[in-house]
């Protein structure tokens, strides 16, 4: 895989997870999201009102295009692996951004992620 290609792939992975930690701050400010018949709609004008759920779905979109674009050049036994990337990301933005813990067993894990992604690159 060239450094072209990926930059492509490890853009649409970044911008997945920061549509993800877009959208948790956004649910964050609503609250819990309890759907029943009679509240379905105003649930909806509420969430999709949020600016961080906005950005959450543009940053989706933009990453879907440029995963494609990516996907187009590589195998996707080796891209779809490296979307575990998305997973380090996310939990080390879940801990600085939104104060989320990070404990000892998720550092470990975070680990084996970063050691399989290393050896997927390699090969």
């Amino acid at each position: 895989m060239n450094i072209n290609t990926f930059g492509f792939i490890l853009t649409g992975i970044l911008l997945n997870a920061a549509a993800q930690l877009l959208l948790k701050k956004g649910t964050n400010a609503i609250g819990a999201i309890h759907l029943t018949i009679d509240n379905w709609f105003s649930t909806a004008i509420q969430v999709a009102t949020q600016w961080p759920i906005l950005g959450g779905l543009a940053c989706y979109v933009i990453s879907l295009v440029v995963w494609i674009i990516g996907l187009s050049r590589v195998d996707v036994t080796i891209a779809y692996p490296l979307l575990s990337i998305g997973y380090v990301v996310n939990a080390i933005g879940a801990w600085y951004f939104l104060g989320e813990p990070l404990s000892l067993q998720r550092l470990l894990a975070i680990s084996v992620i970063i050691i399989g992604v290393a050896l997927l690159v390699k090969s």
